[in-house]
């Protein structure tokens, strides 16, 4: 045992805090108590003591026997499972089920011999309950009633299986992956928005026949600039940032006078001057424009119809939506850190915050317009998707977590927990290991909740989606703790409730027919994959990590079949990039390399030949591809993801223009623009969606995707692109 106190021991058993590890070179590594009792008290655990460490574990124990009811149970369907219930010692108790679809199915009783307890001095009697396996899925109710008491708490039941969308049958899909933000037209104003998502997804069905464009998280970011340009560091993961936003594309926009719509345009004619060269995209610069154009449009008001179905988001939406909006005024007058507010505006439940929403409450609408907003370009992108072929459309990626003065840990402030935030433990990648600065979800709390913030977070992310990648989702069986103040090798791993997370995002995705994707590349616990597997989520496969056990690329047939596979992702540079070494000559210049730059060229050199090689041995380069060599190597390690039985293929929007600049450059945040960076073809120049119609490399590649032995023409070849 890892622990000689046998109190704390048990209470880190109790919370699911590993007490040891196996690092990436298979060492064996043991968490020191210090670090279990600062992540014990993290959990608003006293173990600071051997006696408080007794007390703990004393409560521990006791803590079912004060609940009647389990706070939630979550089981597959027909799966069998009992449950136990605590009632005045010597009474009746009938448990039953209420369904979501109104129906009542009877608990059995079972036999239980565990015999009565006295509790805070009162006596208790346990009795055990089989739950009904033909119970339907959804989210539904327990209901015991017990000595003239009735006490309720949350039953779920999630599928077994979610696999694809039926619409999809068993035939294989491939789309595009990138960053919406960095993919601008003539129309957008300095950033990628909801129409150029659109418009993609119709270019990439009607030219392509791809299935499914999958995106950054649309996550929302600060209210207002500056912005964090990261869009895996969010404010909220259940609302979206109004940067993707179209003022245009607002109904209302067309109600306008001509003075109206004259002062928008003069907004994005200033703002197309003030970018004008740039080679970056400047977030901050967008969205001061598009705001004040967004205000303007706000001021016009709603026709009657449009009105109602404001109103209606809002309702559907309730207090969540409104807290939020109240962070955003808060953040705007009050400061960027809601844990440097007055102490009376740290708490969203607290009078001087409802007098606050009071005072300002026309403020706080507009930002739940904005919203509003969002959800109906979203929804319009989608559609434009479907309408055009698509069996999936849009894809949207959910982030790991949230930063710590974010509007998520401001509205649910007890969800998550204190003095520690996520990392990752020392691996070959970084052996200092890393501190994400986001705070963890407390898994009690959630179970506590019923895991309602994890569900309508889920939900929302799919109303409009068909489909979503999870990244890091062994984050949903376990999280890399760091106590603040101590490096990311103090840490320790905390174990969630993955049945239950697992469970609910299959019973989300089921509900709006959408796949999911769960990125779990890097150091994985073997049956982790194989529990995705039984559960029918997709895993990531990425040709340049998919190696057998000599170190050479794994052969195709032994790729997974459940799985999205690409060539490349998003903490990569684009496959030209890639081969050309500039990832290892941006570490070197960034001062990141743990090697000579010589060195690291030649391991990167060694890798790319083994992958090229492979590629020539086995006849997947044709002399007739491409304009280029490395143009070559791409489509032949796209042919090659043809061969897998992946049900799922994926290709970079990068490689398919020619681009090679890094979009993220891991280990950095302004030493490098990371999720700054246009998108931008061979020769480095940003382009536009417009130029991504006329692109013959985006053709070619589709041709090699579909199969076919001649290229289309594309699209702008036959209607050039004309630029403002």
């Amino acid at each position: 045992m890892a622990l000689e106190n046998p109190a704390l021991a048990e209470l880190a058993d109790h919370f699911g805090i590993s007490q040891e590890f196996w690092d990436w070179k298979g060492r064996h590594t043991t968490i020191s108590p210090e670090t279990v009792v600062t992540i014990l008290a993290a959990l608003g655990i006293d173990a600071s003591t051997p006696e408080r460490a007794e007390a703990a574990v004393h409560e521990v124990r006791l803590k079912p026997w004060r609940r009647s009811l389990p706070a939630c149970t979550v089981v597959e369907q027909h799966q069998y499972r009992e449950i136990q219930v605590h009632v005045p010692a010597g009474a009746e108790a009938h448990l039953v089920v209420h369904t979501e679809d109104g129906q009542q199915l009877v608990c059995e009783q079972r036999f239980n011999e565990v015999p009565d307890r006295e509790v805070d001095g009162v006596w208790l009697g346990e009795a055990t309950f089989a739950l009904p396996t033909d119970a339907p899925l959804g989210y539904h109710h327990l209901v015991l009633t017990t000595a003239g008491r009735t006490i309720e708490s949350h039953f779920i039941v999630t599928p077994n299986f979610v696999g694809l969308p039926a619409n999809i049958g068993h035939r294989r899909v491939w789309g595009y992956a990138t960053q919406i933000y960095s993919v601008r037209s003539a129309g957008s104003w300095g950033t990628g928005d909801l129409v150029d998502l659109a418009d993609l997804m119709v270019w990439a069905r009607t030219q392509q026949y791809a299935d499914y464009v999958l995106i950054n998280p649309l996550h929302a970011a600060q209210p207002v600039p500056p912005i964090e340009p990261s869009p895996y560091l969010p404010s909220s993961r259940r609302y979206t940032n109004p940067i993707y936003l179209r003022p245009e594309a607002i109904p209302e926009y067309a109600s306008l006078d001509d003075a109206t719509r004259a002062r928008i345009e003069a907004f994005r004619s200033d703002l197309r001057d003030e970018l004008a060269g740039a080679d970056q995209l400047r977030r901050d610069e967008s969205y001061t424009a598009k705001l004040q154009a967004l205000e303007v449009i706000w001021q016009v008001g709603l026709p009657p119809a449009r009105a109602m179905a404001f109103e209606g988001f809002r309702r559907r939406e309730g207090r969540a939506l409104r807290d939020f909006a109240i962070w955003c005024v808060l953040f705007e007058q009050v400061g960027p850190d809601w844990r440097e507010w007055p102490e009376e505006y740290r708490r969203p439940s607290s009078p001087e915050v409802a007098n606050f929403y009071a005072a300002n409450a026309e403020r706080v609408h507009f930002f739940e317009w904005l919203q509003w907003n969002c959800e109906h370009q979203m929804s319009v992108a989608q559609q434009a998707a479907r309408d055009a072929g698509m069996s999936l459309g849009l894809v949207q990626d959910l982030a790991v977590g949230v930063s710590k003065s974010s509007a998520d840990t401001w509205m649910l402030a007890d969800v998550f927990a204190q003095g520690v935030s996520v990392g990752a433990p020392p691996d070959q990648y970084n052996q200092a290991g890393q501190d994400w600065g986001q705070p963890p979800w407390r898994p009690d709390r959630l179970a506590d909740l019923a895991y309602a913030p994890f569900r309508d977070m889920v939900a929302s992310v799919l109303r409009h989606a068909g489909g979503v990648r999870a990244d890091h989702i062994i984050g949903l069986f376990r999280l890399w703790w760091v106590p603040e103040g101590a490096s990311a090798k103090q840490g320790c791993y905390v174990r969630y409730d993955h049945e239950a997370l697992i469970g609910i995002l299959a019973l989300e995705a089921h509900r709006a027919g959408a796949m999911v994707i769960g990125e779990d590349l890097g150091t994985v616990e073997p049956w982790v994959r194989d529990y995705l597997v039984r559960r029918g989520l997709l895993g990531t496969s990425v040709l340049w990590f998919e190696n057998d056990e000599t170190g050479n690329t794994l052969a195709p047939e032994r790729w997974r079949e459940l799985c999205m596979a690409s060539v490349t992702t998003h903490d990569l540079p684009p496959t030209a990039g890639y081969l050309a070494g500039d990832h290892v000559r941006l570490r070197h210049r960034l001062g990141l390399l743990t090697e000579s730059l010589e060195e690291e060229l030649a391991h990167a050199r060694q890798e790319h030949e083994g992958v090229t090689g492979m590629l020539f041995d086995k006849g997947y380069l044709h002399e007739d591809d491409g304009a280029d060599e490395v143009e070559r190597l791409v489509l032949g390690m796209h042919r090659f993801l043809l061969d897998t039985p992946a049900r799922v293929l994926n290709v970079a929007l990068t490689d398919a223009v020619g681009d090679r600049l890094t979009q993220n450059q891991p280990g950095t945040i302004d030493e490098y623009p990371n999720w700054r960076v246009p998108l931008s073809n061979p020769e480095g120049e940003p382009m536009l969606l417009e130029d991504v119609y006329a692109s013959e490399r985006a053709m070619r590649i589709s041709a090699v995707m579909n199969g076919f032995t001649t290229v289309p023409v594309s699209w702008g070849a036959l209607h050039p692109p004309r630029h403002p």
